[in-house]
């Protein structure tokens, strides 16, 4: 089993970068900061003649490496009570890799599993739940198995570490990985 983490803050060992290691300590994780790489926004041409186009940036690397995995693990902060810009940019080209002939993207993700790790400062437990709502629907559209998510409190760097609820739904989620 191989384990993809896209990591969508822009704050190097953030606490969702944290709480998304500690789930995965031990496992075959490969981890990708989406601040390394170049994902342009999409330019809809779905319903114009020709279609999408070709755009010379990193997306197709990172399709790439999330059709090489079995579980594909979405860790992005609470940004304004959604994911942050750098996730978001990555999610919505998903429709131009759903038309590009060398993939058959839907039917490839129909044999993965994907988790959400989030972290925010506002009242998460509750004020990122729409956020894993929105998870759900994209998952669901893409016909990618949604295995869970956790959602933890913190604010400033470090304070993941004092949502011991979080912390230990990390731990059970890699307990349930090892299995």
């Amino acid at each position: 089993m191989k384990i993809l983490a896209i990591h969508g803050s822009s704050r190097p060992n953030g606490n969702t970068e944290q709480l998304t290691k500690k789930a995965l300590e031990g496992l075959d994780a490969t981890h990708i900061h989406l601040r390394d790489f170049n994902i342009q926004p999409i330019d809809d041409l779905r319903h114009e003649p020709g279609g999408f186009q070709s755009v010379k940036d990193d997306n197709d690397r990172i399709v790439d490496l999330m059709l090489e995995h079995d579980i594909l693990v979405f860790a992005t902060p609470v940004y304004w009570y959604g994911m942050s810009g750098m996730m978001k940019d990555l999610i919505d080209r998903f429709s131009q890799n759903m038309r590009d002939d060398r993939y058959d993207f839907k039917a490839e993700l129909r044999n993965k599993k994907a988790y959400v790790i989030c972290c925010g400062g506002d009242n998460p437990k509750i004020k990122a739940l729409p956020l894993i709502q929105q998870f759900n629907y994209i998952f669901d559209f893409v016909d990618l198995e949604f295995g869970g998510y956790i959602i933890g409190q913190a604010n400033k760097p470090g304070d993941i570490a004092d949502d011991h609820l979080a912390t230990q739904q990390a731990v059970e989620l890699n307990q349930f990985l090892k299995k």
